[in-house]
């Protein structure tokens, strides 16, 4: 078994599934549902790298509802070609699970992109205080004060920045310049669905 969770002379982001940078978006903004399950479940691998055990609440609460919203898919496969007609499908059904578990699964994808996103811009910047930071504008606000300290348990048992850049990839340099990439993906999409579920389309 190799010692890396990366190809030689690649990186982690490679080994995903699919990544942000593939998920379709058309002109009008609607995004791929299929593709984007796939992108969010890949993501989570990144959080056995941060520490499997640390950070296994933020990876079940993504894959829970990953969970939820292709339930929704498999019920009604013609209604959910997109992010936005699955939402609106279950909507009209005056149902909310999937949508619920969209507007959390979109602040879970702000977090963590937020955080990673800082860190590469601040390179002095430990991950423990990047992850911290992100959780403040991010789910820290919706989360309730027994949820919080779980969160707060895991920003500080963050691997060093160094050790973690390294068990990503090839070179620091090789990660960075892909994680920029498939953060900027992942960023757009983030942005999009956030002002969708935040419309009246998707209230219930």
């Amino acid at each position: 078994m190799s010692a890396t969770a990366y190809p030689a002379g690649g990186t982690l982001v490679q080994t995903f599934k699919r990544s942000f940078t593939d998920v379709p978006v058309d002109a009008s903004n609607a995004i791929s549902t299929t593709e984007f399950l796939e992108a969010a479940e890949s993501l989570t691998t990144m959080f056995d790298v941060l520490g499997s055990v640390a950070f296994s609440p933020v990876k079940k609460d993504i894959l829970s509802n990953v969970a939820k919203l292709r339930a929704q898919q498999v019920a009604a496969p013609a209604e959910s070609g997109t992010v936005q007609d699955l939402v609106r499908n279950e909507l009209k059904g005056k149902k909310h699970v999937a949508t619920e578990g969209g507007v959390w699964l979109v602040r879970g994808l702000d977090f963590t992109a937020k955080a990673l996103a800082r860190n590469i811009a601040t390179p002095g910047e430990e991950l423990a205080d990047s992850f911290r930071a992100a959780y403040g504008e991010t789910l820290k606000p919706h989360h309730s004060f027994i949820v919080k300290p779980i969160f707060a348990a895991a920003m500080s048992a963050c691997p060093y920045r160094a050790d973690f850049y390294n068990k990503l990839g090839e070179t620091p340099e090789l990660v960075t310049t892909e994680l920029q990439v498939y953060l900027d993906a992942l960023t757009k999409i983030v942005a999009i669905l956030s002002e969708f579920f935040g419309s009246k389309e998707a209230k219930w």
